[in-house]
């Protein structure tokens, strides 16, 4: 049995312990555990609750200090183990031991923190966060966080009661990093950080920044993840990743929302390896070759869609835990599909829980709320002049690739990112050193980013989301360009749309809002997006922005898709939009599958199906997307006949797009062609089958011989209402 409960009659206790029992303690090492008094060897510890304590065994009882609930052995502490075990009964009368904690050496080496310390250490999520660890034989978890401004940070959980008294955390110094090695605990531990500002006092309680996964919302807790042991079976795809040329190959993408594309009988979330599996099945018949997903990153509000990020290095645990999504893009891979993840670096929420002033101050995000904050979105923007902000964010970047075997990321909001005046009012933002309205600090950070992602990862992509004439987004870094991969056509959206929406009886006069697009559409690396945002906020589906009856609705739909399939740059539909549903996109419930009982959505369908088919399968619409050598006017000029028609080319030959934007079906419309030969009618998008009016020139046309258009040769076809034609030479 243990010694009865002792109390060592003192009147005080000295300011150290007394700042420890009132979570005032800075450095909880230099009073807990093995410490000295003069000579004697002391062992000290903090247990709230417990009526005995003793150390390893029950002959080195350990003193109550007066009231307090600090215990202490006095003896040679040479006699112990060098991570001795804590004894305890509770006042109930349960026993129950563990290692102390305080017993262990600084687990954090010098050189990691100087790497932080300098933005440049891009594994940093292997360090800080939560790790299960073997130290000295004995299993447990290794704590760390960043919280320069913190008088005290504590780790708190299920495992001491969330009382942030019990396990104060080592300041690591100048670097702002503590850290603290819990042995006895396990993957699945709750956890936060409780933290309290040195300045004001302010007590937080916060997740970890750099948590791999956290409770499903509205808990918002952080969760050890166990050390994955997951069976990768894609490295026939990684390894042909490293050399393949995506720029002259083809590149058709599916925008996902995970929540909501479909969900199950009972209108709850699927999980990461059904969803899978759906997926896989519906696109590998479309053509699809690439998914997109929007934000899968941890983030506490459905209605953001995961814009608002609050874990950095977590997938979300609405739909699985970590190797749930590993076996997602795994089987994703072993398909032969490629994943993208929109990623956030922009700006994130304001939630208390999470980076909002994480030690008490305006940490991760600027406090002048001209530079650190989103007045449109609520949101708060980071602070990429600050070392350890910008590599906190390229090592989300980099652990996304590396340990989930990301392909790309597209990367949100950049122009957010590059004008300190961006959707500002005048006087409410402050200019740089030069006085000029560039974020000179955003720009060196996406430049790093892009930098360090291809340099660790070839073959992986970073695409801007990026909608404002700033030069040179997908240039390299070292000709002076942001050296992104690609860049989302914002211009070429907006205009095509813009343009579609009009009755067809005056496009006439717009017809500049299709062919503008060519005088720029070669200084980028362009992707054509017809996106998330394009269907939602009142915006109407892509089929109610068609003018028109349902007829025509549908017809027009088809001719735009065709139009973005056959124009240089790679492609991007949002889900939902391949079949054509009537209502906007809504995230709280699944797409209208029902649709597809009807022929106009199926043959909607079946076109995208076809038009990837077509777009991949030859090389003419997809070898020269960045490149004038693979596009040629035929005519550009038709205005009156809202006609345009264009060749796509490769080295081993060409296609001909004839496009008719008026419900008139026009007989003995000529052009010019390349070369004599017949010409094969590829693609008709008033196909039967899709739902037209199956008006076209059986199967084909042989070209005649006489200069028409600046060309020897020409052909003379009969163009559909509403329709595009796509003609190869046989």
């Amino acid at each position: 049995m243990m010694t009865e409960k002792t109390k060592k009659p003192i009147k005080i206790l000295s300011d150290a312990l007394l700042r420890l029992m009132h979570a005032r303690q800075h450095d909880p090492f230099a009073v807990l555990g093995k410490v000295k008094d003069g000579a004697q060897g002391i062992v000290r510890v903090f247990v709230p609750g417990a009526a005995t304590i003793c150390i390893e065994d029950q002959s080195r009882p350990m003193l109550r200090l007066g009231d307090s609930d600090f215990f202490e052995w006095r003896g040679d502490t040479a006699e112990l183990p060098a991570h001795y075990r804590v004894l305890c009964i509770d006042d109930q009368g349960h026993d129950y031991s563990y290692i102390d904690p305080y017993s262990f050496m600084p687990q954090l080496s010098e050189f990691d923190l100087h790497l932080f310390g300098e933005g440049k250490h891009w594994h940093l999520y292997q360090h800080l966060g939560s790790h299960v660890r073997e130290i000295d034989g004995i299993k447990g978890v290794l704590f760390a966080t960043w919280a320069p401004n913190a008088e005290r940070v504590s780790v708190v959980g299920d495992f001491n009661q969330w009382d942030g008294r019990v396990r104060p955390m080592r300041s690591c110094g100048a670097s702002g990093v503590w850290e603290l090695f819990i042995p006895g605990l396990e993957a699945g531990e709750l956890y936060k950080y409780e933290i309290r500002n040195r300045d004001t006092d302010a007590i937080l309680l916060k997740t970890d920044p750099y948590a791999q996964q956290f409770e499903i919302r509205p808990d918002t807790a952080s969760k050890v993840v166990h050390e994955h042991e997951y069976d990768w079976q894609d490295q026939a795809w990684l390894q042909q990743r490293i050399g393949r040329d995506w720029l002259h190959e083809p590149m058709s993408v599916y925008e996902v929302h995970l929540g909501s594309w479909q969900r199950d009988q009972d209108g709850g979330f699927l999980g990461y390896r059904e969803l899978a599996h759906r997926l896989v099945d519906y696109l590998l018949p479309l053509g699809f070759n690439f998914i997109e997903l929007l934000p899968i990153t941890e983030h506490p509000l459905d209605a953001s869609w995961g814009y608002q990020t609050t874990g950095y290095f977590a997938p979300t645990t609405r739909f699985g835990d970590p190797d749930d999504f590993r076996y997602f893009i795994d089987y994703f891979h072993t398909h032969g599909i490629g994943v993208i993840l929109d990623w956030v670096p922009a700006h994130f929420p304001k939630d208390a829980h999470a980076l909002a002033r994480f030690d008490g101050s305006p940490l991760y995000e600027h406090e002048d709320p001209r530079r650190g904050e989103h007045r449109d979105w609520g949101t708060l923007i980071y602070n990429y002049g600050r070392n350890e902000v910008r590599n906190f964010l390229l090592s989300s970047a980099l652990f996304w690739l590396e340990e989930y075997h990301i392909d790309g990321l597209r990367v949100d909001a950049v122009a957010s990112m590059l004008y300190l005046d961006y959707s500002r009012e005048h006087g409410d933002w402050i200019p740089n050193i030069y006085g000029g309205n560039e974020n000179l600090e955003a720009i060196d950070f996406i430049r790093e980013l892009n930098s360090a992602t291809h340099a660790e990862h070839p073959g992986t992509m970073v695409i801007a989301e990026e909608s404002t004439s700033w030069p040179q987004v997908t240039r390299p870094v070292w000709l002076g360009g942001l050296g992104f991969s690609m860049k989302w056509n914002m211009g070429w959206m907006h205009d095509s749309l813009k343009y579609m929406q009009q009755d067809p009886v005056y496009r006439h006069y717009h017809h500049d809002q299709l062919t503008f697009g060519l005088l720029y559409a070669f200084t980028e690396n362009f992707m054509l997006p017809y996106s998330h945002d394009e269907v939602v906020h009142g915006k109407r589906s892509m089929l109610y922005k068609m003018p028109g009856d349902e007829w025509q609705r549908f017809s027009n739909l088809r001719l735009l898709y065709s139009f973005m399939f056959t124009y240089p740059g790679k492609k991007l539909l949002f889900m939902g939009c391949e079949f054509a549903q009537g209502d906007e996109w809504n995230h709280d419930k699944a797409l209208d599958w029902y649709v597809l009982d009807y022929e106009l959505h199926k043959g909607m369908q079946h076109l995208v199906g076809d038009l990837n088919k077509l777009y991949c399968n030859n090389s003419e619409l997809y070898k020269y997307d960045f490149n004038n050598r693979g596009f040629e006017w035929i005519d550009c000029h038709d205005a009156a006949q809202s006609v345009l028609s264009y060749i796509r080319c490769a080295d081993d030959g060409c296609m001909l797009v004839v496009l008719n934007f008026t419900p008139v079906p026009r007989e003995n419309y000529r052009i010019g062609v390349p070369e004599s030969g017949y010409y094969q009618e590829v693609l008709n998008s008033d196909s039967a089958i899709y739902g037209g009016s199956n008006i076209g020139n059986s199967g084909g046309v042989q070209s005649e011989p006489g200069e028409w258009m600046n060309r020897q040769h020409s052909i003379n076809i009969t163009l559909p209402p509403l329709a595009a034609m796509v003609f190869k030479k046989v």
